[in-house]
């Protein structure tokens, strides 16, 4: 059984790309875009946190239509003049999974948050969940994700 765990997490500023179109290939591609203008940037290293934030639930949106956006963490206040949106993800309770980065192990946790998000009644919703990407140094090529879904102060998906 999957360990879920609840972390209280501040708003975040990111810079993001984003995919739009069916979800796959092309969610890679954009993240190793976001990776390249980071590294430009100088952005890539450190306590650099990389998100993939699937925006639409592929069941229910056309798959040219379904938005993905790469997105990373900063600092500070953007730079003037950048070439990338940037935003903000919102501060909040968060169930948290840690998994290895694989289609496997997203498929299986994704399904498994659904059952268990169906048995206590909770909805889960489009943009209501994050890839988190932390590593102790950014030239390593191991990684783990963390799965967020975003919950109310009464601990319901929003």
């Amino acid at each position: 059984m999957m360990n879920i765990q609840l972390e209280s997490i501040p708003a975040t500023r990111i810079a993001y790309v984003r995919q739009t179109g069916p979800y796959g290939p092309g969610n890679a591609q954009a993240m190793e875009q976001l990776k390249q203008w980071a590294r430009e940037q100088g952005l890539l290293q450190g306590s650099a946190v990389l998100f993939g934030i699937p925006q639409d639930n592929p069941a229910t949106t056309r798959p040219e239509l379904c938005r993905y956006d790469a997105c990373i963490s900063l600092t500070e206040n953007p730079p003037a003049g950048v070439s990338v949106p940037y935003g903000e993800l919102p501060g909040g309770a968060y169930a948290v999974v840690t998994l290895q980065h694989t289609a496997e192990a997203v498929g299986q946790a994704w399904a498994e948050i659904s059952r268990r998000c169906h048995a206590a009644a909770i909805s889960l919703i489009p943009g209501g969940r994050l890839w988190r990407d932390t590593r102790k140094t950014w030239s390593a090529g191991i990684f783990v994700s963390f799965v967020f879904l975003y919950l109310n102060k009464d601990r319901k998906a929003l």
